[in-house]
């Protein structure tokens, strides 16, 4: 139980790393949280830092995830990686090391997505990137690879038969991100969401 408990803190700690946010103070001497849309996430680390930036938080907010997610498998215990993972996600959207100020969860989530299952995480990558292209919106192609998320899961299970636990984190990250997304949503609907411009 203990090394279950030891998991579950260690990949909230692993989460709550804001990478946007140490990216910012340490090259560029700038909270990001004061700039932009103020989130800690990749999307506001390309607008206010630059493509480079944004990269290499998106990757580090992945890497996030998988991370989490390995814990069980690194520490050698019988543990769920979709829960370490979960706990990463939630590590990740309320920070303990950034005022609880944290992310969007949609890296992270694809980061746990990306341990336990490589082919989901690349099939909702296309989406994303496809969603990207047509509507120019970061929030509506990463909701969109949610959905593609959900859809992928419930394919694969008549397919192959349910992974149920898989499902449930599913349907749980979808909430977290549509959750993260409802202002992004109100200003998709009034048509002031901006658009990206290097695609």
């Amino acid at each position: 139980m203990f090394e279950k408990i030891l998991i579950l803190i260690l990949a909230y700690l692993l989460g709550s790393i804001p990478s946007g946010l140490i990216v910012g103070k340490v090259f560029y001497k700038i909270d990001i949280r004061e700039h932009g849309s103020g989130n800690l996430g990749a999307t506001n680390t390309f607008r206010t830092l630059g493509v480079k930036s944004g990269l290499a938080v998106t990757f580090a907010d992945i890497l996030k995830g998988t991370l989490a997610a390995a814990l069980p498998a690194l520490f050698n215990v019988d543990f769920s990686p979709l829960l370490s993972g979960t706990l990463a996600v939630i590590g990740h959207m309320y920070p303990v090391f950034a005022g609880f100020r944290g992310g969007k969860a949609v890296a992270t989530s694809g980061g746990v997505l990306l341990f336990y299952t490589p082919y989901m995480f690349l099939t909702i990558l296309i989406v994303f990137f496809l969603g990207l292209f047509i509507t120019k919106y970061v929030s509506l192609s990463s909701m969109l690879a949610g959905v593609a998320a959900i859809i992928y899961t419930i394919i694969n299970g008549i397919w192959h038969g349910w992974d149920v636990p898989l499902l449930i984190v599913v349907l749980i990250l979808n909430v977290f991100v549509f959750y993260r997304h409802r202002t992004n949503i109100k200003r998709i609907m009034n048509k002031t969401e901006p658009k990206i411009k290097w695609l």
